[in-house]
């Protein structure tokens, strides 16, 4: 605000000590708005961080040609708070030594699901083709060589490398619950020579 020097100087309008009452305020407003609109800068990004690039390494062989050991990838936190889990994707849990893990999912809640002759079978029919599920023959059926009822809130999951992936068709893993599934792998940014969408 620009008050003319001949109303401070002949004591019309307002006095010279409002005059830097008013400043002070209007300076220290500015100042509270300023670390306002930092806060909410510093919040929106630890948010997208936390909900989007989560950043995942990858152990072991079990997700070759998606994963290789040592390549690192980022999680979406946030997918799975507004849907459920689909089959094919790529998904990390915790398992229940508290570990975190890296699945395909390929059973779903309320499914039957075996492994017979080498061929995955979903409700009694041969896994079908596309969502990046892999449907080639399993040398390893684990626990599926009988049949595996899935609760309502249980998914079966495999490693796209299966004859090196511990995976639900073995004790250490088994089938896994909604609750423990953390997010949803969907980049690999390393190395930078394989960056990509994770399908």
């Amino acid at each position: 605000m620009i008050v003319p020097f001949f109303l401070l100087s002949t004591g019309q309008g307002i006095s010279k000590m409002d005059f830097f009452q008013y400043e002070e305020t209007n300076t220290l407003r500015r100042a509270v708005n300023w670390i306002v609109q930092i806060v909410v800068v510093i919040a929106l990004a630890w948010l997208c961080v936390y909900a989007f690039g989560t950043g995942i390494k990858n152990s072991g062989q079990s997700m070759q040609p998606v994963l290789s050991d040592g390549e690192s990838a980022l999680m979406d936190r946030a997918i799975f708070h507004f849907r459920d889990p689909k089959r094919g994707e790529v998904i990390v849990f915790r398992t229940a030594k508290g570990e975190q893990n890296i699945k395909r999912i390929v059973g779903m809640p309320g499914e039957t699901l075996q492994i017979k002759d080498g061929t995955i079978l979903i409700n009694g029919a041969a896994l079908p083709e596309g969502e990046n599920l892999n449907p080639g023959k399993v040398s390893l059926s684990g626990l599926a060589s009988n049949p595996v009822v899935l609760a309502e809130d249980e998914y079966f999951v495999l490693g796209d490398n299966r004859d090196a992936s511990e995976d639900s068709r073995f004790d250490a893993i088994g089938n896994i619950k909604r609750k423990n599934i953390i997010g949803k792998l969907w980049l690999r940014f390393s190395p930078l020579s394989r960056m990509g969408l994770i399908k």
